[in-house]
């Protein structure tokens, strides 16, 4: 059966669904503020928190994994600045904010953003 296994698929393949979250993580990690819609921050918020649980870490595979997906400049971001930023806290690295609806289509967007 299949509950609770519903992902945002955005209409798309997986592939690019999966380089879609890591350029928007790689925008993040970067920016640490980015604006898109309301449900690719949905869909961001896991992914990007995931990355900083595995910054937290800092064990080799760890830092393979992060370069891998996001590239080397945001990952010596993730473990060199945001890691030791959140080390006393537990989780709940982001914070989505809601934003008015874009002009061109009426889609709902949102920031997404690093707290503290």
């Amino acid at each position: 059966m299949k509950h609770h296994n519903k992902i945002r698929s955005f209409n798309r393949p997986s592939k690019q669904r999966k380089a879609l979250l890591n350029s928007l993580a790689r925008a993040l990690i970067v920016n640490e503020r980015i604006k898109t819609t309301e449900m690719k921050a949905k869909e961001l918020r896991p992914f990007a928190e995931r990355l900083i649980t595995y910054g937290k870490k800092g064990t080799l595979s760890d830092r393979r994994r992060v370069s891998a997906l996001v590239g080397k400049d945001a990952s010596l971001k993730v473990f060199e600045d945001l890691a030791p930023r959140f080390k006393e806290r537990s989780g709940g690295y982001t914070r989505i904010s809601k934003l008015s609806v874009r002009v061109g289509d009426a889609s709902p967007m949102a920031c997404i953003e690093f707290v503290e």
